[in-house]
């Protein structure tokens, strides 16, 4: 039997809104991910620090907040410093312009509102696939 994927959701920055990250945890859970949740208001520090201490294989952002372009740099630069390379995912209102720039900085894929779990799902595996 082969070990789940592991996946960590994070809400890095000031935004206070959950909804979405809890539905892609939970869709995730669903088809047979191992998901951690942190919470609200994390760091980057927090977030990167969670992803090295649970060992994940990937790591979905969830930022409603409008500073998606900084804090994916800071994550991004703090993962490189410490070693984590899980792939990183996106999800939340982002501008299409910014998202093509997050997924030219490395990002796997930026998810907005209504995308179909199945296509998320469908992705984290892939993202996941590559890194082992």
């Amino acid at each position: 039997m082969q070990n789940p994927i592991r996946v960590l959701i994070a809400k890095p920055g000031l935004d206070g809104h959950d909804r979405g990250a809890k539905v892609v945890a939970r869709g995730l859970r669903d088809a047979g991910f191992e998901v951690i949740y942190t919470g609200l208001h994390q760091t980057p520090e927090m977030v990167v620090q969670a992803a090295l201490q649970e060992d994940v294989d990937v790591v979905g952002l969830s930022i409603l907040s409008g500073a998606h372009l900084p804090l994916v740099k800071a994550i991004q630069s703090l993962m490189k410093k410490k070693g984590v390379d899980s792939p990183i995912f996106v999800g939340g209102i982002i501008p299409q312009d910014d998202a093509k720039q997050l997924e030219q900085d490395g990002v796997f894929a930026v998810f907005g509102p209504g995308t179909p779990l199945a296509e998320i799902v469908a992705g984290v595996k892939k993202a996941a696939a590559k890194r082992k």
